[in-house]
C-alpha cells in the first residue's frame, strides 16, 4: 500500500469534503487522517490516504480533476515517532506578532520536534487584548524533561501560561 499526503486549498463552499471523500473512496483509497479548516473564506487542509499501488495512477488523475481545489500530492515515507516521548500542552497568552516564532524557537532549541500544532486568536473583552491559544504536541528527546520545556516556554513572557494535557 502507498501512503499519500495531500495538501488542499480552495474557496470554501458546501460539499468539498464529500467530493474529495467520494473520489478517494471510488478509487479504492482509504482516508487515514486529516486536519481540515475554514480559514478566511478558504477551505484548507491536509490529509493522509492509503491506496494500493495499482489504484494509484487512477486516484492521482481523479484528484487532479477536482477543479474547485488546488491539491498537492506527496508520496509518504516511513517515519518513526516515539509516542512514549510525546508531550501535549496548551499555551495561552496575549496575542502579538511573532508569538509563534518565539514558541517554535524555544521548542527547537530544547531539541524537541513539533508533531502537531493548532493555534487560534480569541477575543478576550475583559482583558483588553486578544488571546493567543495553541495546542501543541511535541516529541521530547530522552535527555530533556517536560518541566524544562514548560519553564522555557513560560519564560518567553510573563503572560504565557503552559498547561500539560496528560491524555494523549
Amino acid at each position: 500500500m502507498k501512503q499519500l499526503v495531500l495538501t488542499i486549498i480552495g474557496k470554501d463552499k458546501a460539499g468539498l469534503v464529500e467530493k474529495l471523500a467520494t473520489v478517494v473512496s471510488s478509487h479504492n483509497g482509504n482516508w487515514m487522517a486529516s486536519n481540515l479548516s475554514h480559514l478566511a473564506g478558504y477551505f484548507a487542509g491536509i490529509l493522509q490516504i492509503e491506496v494500493a499501488e495499482q489504484d494509484l495512477p487512477a486516484l492521482t488523475s481523479a484528484l487532479e480533476q477536482i477543479t474547485e481545489l488546488d491539491i498537492r500530492i506527496q508520496h509518504g515515507m516511513s517515519s518513526s515517532l516515539n509516542e512514549q516521548q510525546h508531550l501535549k500542552f496548551v499555551i495561552t497568552g496575549n496575542d502579538r506578532p511573532g508569538i509563534v516564532r518565539e514558541l517554535s524557537s524555544v521548542i527547537k532549541h530544547k531539541g524537541t520536534n513539533i508533531v502537531h500544532f493548532e493555534s487560534s486568536k480569541q477575543s478576550a473583552p475583559n482583558w483588553g487584548v486578544p488571546l493567543f491559544n495553541a495546542v501543541a504536541t511535541v516529541e521530547l528527546p530522552s535527555t530533556v524533561s517536560r518541566d524544562e520545556v514548560v519553564k522555557a516556554l513560560e519564560a518567553i513572557a510573563t503572560d504565557i501560561v503552559v498547561d500539560i494535557e496528560t491524555d494523549i
